[in-house]
């Protein structure tokens, strides 16, 4: 330990430690998935900040470990962002600076069972709190969430729908700071127990006691995944190829065919031969055809991602235009002070238009679906939304096609799990390149996976839910009273720094006394 100590005293081996201990999260995501260790990964990072000789160190371990994890969850837009993703990872990691001094004020030396039980509660709070500033759209978005790791446990997936993600992240947390209490501060292991304890007769409270949603029959929905198509002319390809796979739908019986992100390169009412033939294939397939137009559109300035439902006539009416753009890669914000990042990477050179709100379309036949475009899927606002406005079926259309030898195809398919055990509702997750998912109203599976490497297509037998999740119906409580618990740790802090603050009352003297045996009074 004191080799470790020595080696520990120079501050940027300490940044790098700290750093790396950071980075340890991102084992628990897509691709390594090892889910598991989300519940111990923060423990270095914990225990490192806790043995930093000031509070001013800790919180600088604490912005090193955000750098890490940041840099580690976002590591795939290197070779399009260059170092411009660097610059980004240290921005959002200093977030975790109040963090890492919170953590040092609380676990610091050896606490007491108090200062343990505060930790057990304020931690994790902490935590949440920035997960929620950084889930701000400006900032990235929720991408790389804590609780998101968990999308492939089932008993995780039920309290999803009970707190969603945001309660995940604030129990995987509070599991990991419970360990490193076991493993540091032998006389403070009665509360981390209890903790412990406390996340596992809440893990089954929600597995037995939360409602199930009721199923309500099946619908059949097309993927269609034409794979990579690149060079000269690729949007007319990849429609050609789209078009292709669509075509040996017919017979199958399918409800609803879904297409990828970017599917048609232009805007329909310019070229009403692809509406025509898209049309046809709606015909000829005994479904509608969810397309997503990435085009400058002809009815009004700018460019656009849209979701456009086309049917046996031409399109529908139904439409939905992106809302949540990816900072650089849609837009650059604050371009006149951001512009140079398109020098260095790959940065959007012309900001793409926002839409106005949510759309929920009628796909025939009764059925309801609710889309959304690529980044948008990690937003678990948007997928309630479209919850309680009655979608029966979410849909997201992505394309990572620019990341497809990352983790990135793996980790932005794993969500949809996540959007479906939230909402009680089955998502489609329907991308151009892979990775393809689909999964039911209790966020499992549901049929194969289409990986990077398929050019195909392939019906699901969807099953459909009814009725309202907690989560649904209650939204972002956790995140509330994390939010409480940090007001009401601020307040008891206030309140007991200015009892150290207040002077002791001094010692009680009996009042002077004249010559003439009579009190002094003041003046004389």
């Amino acid at each position: 330990m004191k080799t470790l100590g020595h080696w520990l005293a120079s501050p940027w081996r300490r940044g790098t430690a700290a750093a790396l201990a950071g980075a340890l999260p991102v084992l628990a995501f897509p691709a390594p998935s090892l889910g598991w260790c989300a519940h111990v990964a923060l423990v270095p990072w914990l225990l490192l900040v806790r043995s930093a000789p000031t509070g001013k160190r800790a919180g600088y371990d604490g912005w090193c470990g955000g750098f890490g994890f940041m840099l580690a969850m976002h590591h795939w837009l290197l070779p399009n962002l260059h170092v411009f993703t660097f610059v980004l990872a240290a921005l959002l990691g200093a977030l975790w600076l109040p963090w890492g001094r919170l953590v040092h004020r609380l676990l610091a030396g050896t606490p007491s069972r108090g200062r343990v039980a505060a930790a057990l509660l304020v931690l994790p709070s902490g935590w949440l709190a920035v997960e929620l500033v950084r889930s701000w759209q400006g900032l990235g978005g929720p991408w790389g969430m804590l609780g998101a790791s968990q999308w492939q446990a089932g008993p995780a997936l039920r309290l999803a729908s009970v707190g969603g993600v945001w309660l995940l992240s604030l129990l995987v947390v509070a599991v990991n700071v419970a360990v490193a209490v076991l493993i540091a501060v032998r006389r403070a292991r009665l509360p981390a127990a209890a903790a412990l304890v406390a996340v596992a007769a809440v893990t089954a409270a929600a597995w037995t006691g939360a409602p199930r949603p009721g199923a309500d029959g099946t619908v059949r929905v097309a993927v269609v995944q034409p794979g990579v198509v690149a060079g000269a002319h690729s949007a007319d390809r990849r429609f050609d190829r789209g078009e292709e796979l669509t075509r040996r739908l017919a017979g199958q019986g399918a409800d609803l065919i879904v297409w990828g992100e970017s599917s048609v390169g232009f805007d329909l009412d310019d070229r009403p031969g692809l509406a025509r033939r898209l049309a046809a294939l709606s015909r000829q397939t005994g479904a509608d055809i969810l397309v997503n137009v990435d085009a400058r559109r002809s009815d009004r300035p700018g460019i656009y991602k849209s979701s456009i439902l086309v049917g046996p006539g031409g399109p529908t009416g139904g439409r939905y235009d992106k809302m949540r753009l990816v900072p650089f890669g849609e837009y650059v914000p604050a371009r006149s002070l951001l512009g140079w990042a398109t020098s260095v990477g790959e940065a959007a050179g012309e900001d793409r238009r926002r839409g106005s709100a949510q759309v929920v379309m009628d796909a025939g036949g009764g059925l309801r679906i609710g889309p959304l475009v690529c980044f948008e899927t990690a937003f678990p606002d948007m997928t309630r939304h479209l919850a309680r406005e009655g979608a029966d079926v979410l849909v997201g259309q992505s394309s990572t096609s620019t990341f497809q030898q990352s983790w990135a195809p793996a980790q932005h398919a794993s969500l949809a799990a996540l959007r479906a055990a939230e909402t009680g509702r089955p998502m489609v997750h329907a991308t151009l390149t892979g990775v393809s998912a689909v999964h039911g109203p209790d966020g499992r599976p549901v049929g194969p996976r289409l990986g990077t490497g398929e050019s195909t297509a392939h019906v699901y037998e969807v099953p459909l839910a009814h009725g309202t999740t907690p989560y649904v119906r209650f939204g972002h409580w956790p995140v509330y009273a994390a939010l409480l618990v940090l007001l009401a740790g601020g307040g008891a802090e206030g309140l007991r720094a200015r009892r150290l603050r207040r002077p002791a009352p001094g010692p009680l003297v009996p009042p002077a006394r004249t010559a003439h045996g009579s009190p002094a009074r003041p003046g004389r």
